[in-house]
């Protein structure tokens, strides 16, 4: 299955701790011969030397251009022309901000605050999908990025862009900007509850927009799988009457999420097999037409599999084909 809660496929950048390794690896290559090691430690420190001179010397250049970034963006300006500079602005600190040094170092600018207090919520909706873009791509495996986001209410004010916005893209950004918040994120997924996230996904997973479907069931999948401490909340929700609903709906790809997330929420959680199973949803026979409709169809063997695992966690509860599950 895609990873559907993935953003763009930005090549990684360089940077100092790349540099280092890369450094440390060559090393270990030559370690086991002493020889080599000495007719090649001048060279090897002189090329070291000069690499990592280079690399100090290229990361004060983009701090100089992230600075540049924010005076451009901190401009009171209204004209058309204003607003593409500040499109533009935004558009390299998002492909600056992939190496973490900067993203750190864009924050220590006062960065984060400008995006939240100005462009997060202005006008331009290309101002705010950029500007959501940036906070996810920032906020990405960064600690520091992370607490620093959530301290000025980034979450309330995404899950709102991800619920009311009326751009498409917009929305799909702020999802993203959501997702970098909260997996892996103690706090993020914290704050995520506190404001009522789950019901937020839902209603994104219920939107026209396709994309946003896909990526919001596929968080939901994630979330249930290493947080599964919150599915007692989520049935008590109605999540598994509503997404069996949508699985309803006319088929599309769409449903092979929906089915993973539904897998990850009755696993190993007796409360939503028991949700399945209530003869009102009539789910085993959906299931087993859903089966028979794509069993031939490779294009949709993932979806297949998914729906075989509902039927043999919600309805197999013989002993003996327990056994056979294990």
């Amino acid at each position: 299955m895609a990873d559907g809660g993935h953003e763009g496929n930005r090549p990684p950048r360089q940077n100092l701790q790349g540099l280092l390794q890369m450094a440390i690896e060559a090393g270990s290559a030559e370690s086991d011969s002493t020889n080599q090691m000495e007719q090649m430690s001048e060279e090897r420190k002189q090329w070291l030397q000069e690499a990592m001179s280079s690399a100090f010397a290229g990361q004060a250049d983009e701090v100089k251009q992230m600075k540049e970034c924010l005076q451009e963006l901190s401009a009171d300006t209204s004209s058309s022309e204003g607003e593409e500079r500040k499109v533009r602005a935004l558009e390299l600190l998002a492909d600056l901000c992939e190496n973490l040094d900067n993203a750190a170092d864009f924050c220590k600018l006062d960065g984060m605050n400008l995006l939240l207090s100005r462009y997060l919520e202005c006008q331009e909706s290309e101002l705010r999908w950029r500007t959501a873009d940036l906070i996810g791509i920032c906020s990405q495996n960064v600690p520091f990025v992370q607490e620093t986001v959530l301290s000025f209410g980034a979450m309330k004010k995404l899950l709102h862009l991800l619920d009311h916005d009326s751009s498409e893209e917009v929305r799909v950004k702020a999802l993203f900007a959501v997702s970098c918040l909260v997996r892996e994120q103690e706090a993020g997924l914290l704050e995520f509850i506190k404001q009522d996230g789950f019901s937020v996904l839902m209603r994104a997973m219920q939107s026209d927009v396709t994309k946003l479907k896909i990526k919001s069931a596929f968080l939901l999948q994630n979330l249930l799988h290493s947080h599964p401490e919150h599915k007692g909340t989520l049935c008590s929700m109605g999540m598994v009457q509503q997404l069996v609903s949508l699985l309803r709906t006319k088929h599309s790809p769409f449903h092979e999420y929906v089915l993973g997330a539904l897998c990850s929420l009755v696993s190993d959680f007796p409360q939503g097999v028991n949700e399945c199973r209530i003869p009102e949803l009539a789910f085993e026979e959906f299931l087993k037409e859903r089966c028979q409709l794509i069993h031939k169809q490779e294009e949709f063997q993932e979806e297949l599999e998914y729906c075989e695992r509902l039927l043999a966690l919600c309805f197999r509860n013989f002993p003996e084909d327990n056994n056979m599950d294990r």
